[in-house]
């Protein structure tokens, strides 16, 4: 019978919404530092299941509290990477992209596909239990910082206004770099085409207005862009100073400063040589969610100027229709001026 306890060798990996179980999987400290994924991809060989009821039992009688962090992100602006250069501090305790965290998502976002519906307080229940096994560390001296899913960023709002008062990262980049990025990958068009039904319809919920239908692959890309970065406006106004936004362009330009200013921001003591330090490991130099491959900033602004050259004409359009958008509906203009809303 699996036995929570304060540390975190086991992980809360799936959620079966149906049953209302709890799936949990043994990792160790090196396990968590090299996941870049917290889901089906780190292939357990095997996992413990037990009633949730259960182990909101076993939380509540160990006396554990919520104190996580967040980095949330608009996807493919670097999370990963500062999620793996904040994890090689001993002070943080890096868990990227929990499985159940999209669940949780899927069901404030798409209740309906899900084979039982729970009520706000259901919600709440889960939400509690789950972020305080989330903030379980190895060490006392430990601070457990959680990246999102990019479409988790819909319970950013959420998280952010809890009682606890946790900190947040916000990463995104300029819609012009976004463009370039997914329009300039191999595999990213096929992923927003994927996912731009339930963005369209996240980001029409947000406005209060249909979201004027993308006729083309730079303008559904654009959409997208708005929709995850509406998510992370939502959070403002009650949690405007516990959020910092990271513009990833910005960090790649100077690394140490703005590195250093994430730690501040989350309340870990780093100096100059521990960032350093960290800076002039692998992560710089390879690709976060694979690091077998070599990638670095000058790799990445080849790819973005390679794609500006053969999919200007369509980034252009993506522009086009964003700052139609943005004129008719102020949320969506505010997203195009994160630094001017932090």
């Amino acid at each position: 019978m699996p036995q929570l306890s304060r540390t975190p060798e086991l992980f809360p990996h799936a959620i079966d919404v149906g049953t209302d179980s709890l799936a949990l999987v043994g990792l160790t400290e090196a396990d968590y530092a090299q996941a870049s994924f917290l889901d089906a991809r780190i292939r357990p060989p095997s996992a413990q299941t037990l009633p949730f009821a259960q182990a909101e039992a076993e939380v509540s009688q160990m006396g554990l509290e919520e104190s996580c962090q967040f980095i949330f992100h608009i996807g493919h602006v670097g999370s990963t990477l500062l999620s793996r250069l904040l994890g090689r501090h001993s002070g943080v305790l890096a868990l990227r992209e929990p499985a159940i965290l999209r669940t949780l998502a899927q069901i404030r976002a798409e209740p309906e596909t899900f084979p039982r519906r729970w009520t706000d307080g259901q919600f709440e229940t889960h939400l509690s239990a789950l972020l305080k096994l989330w903030s379980r560390t190895f060490r006392a001296d430990q601070r457990a910082v959680v990246k999102a899913t990019s479409f988790a960023s819909e319970l950013a709002p959420e998280i952010l206004a809890r009682a606890y008062q946790p900190k947040a990262i916000f990463m995104f980049v300029s819609p012009q770099s976004y463009l370039a990025t997914i329009l300039g990958a191999e595999n990213s068009p096929r992923e927003a085409q994927m996912l731009a039904p339930l963005r369209a319809k996240r980001l029409s919920r947000r406005i209060g207005a249909t979201a004027q239908n993308p006729g083309s692959m730079g303008e559904l890309v654009a959409m997208s862009w708005a929709s995850e970065m509406t998510a992370l406006t939502a959070a403002l106004p009650a949690s405007r100073e516990r959020i910092l936004w990271l513009d990833f362009d910005r960090f790649l330009a100077a690394p140490q400063s703005t590195l250093a200013a994430c730690f501040r921001h989350l309340g870990i003591a780093a100096d100059d040589n521990q960032i350093a330090a960290i800076l002039s490991g692998p992560d710089m130099r390879t690709y976060s969610k694979a690091q077998e491959y070599d990638y670095d900033a000058k790799l990445r602004s080849d790819v973005l100027a390679q794609a500006w050259a053969m999919q200007g004409a369509e980034i252009k359009r993506g522009l086009g229709w964003l700052e139609k958008m943005a004129a008719a509906h102020p949320l969506i203009m505010a997203a195009t001026k994160p630094g001017q809303t932090s």
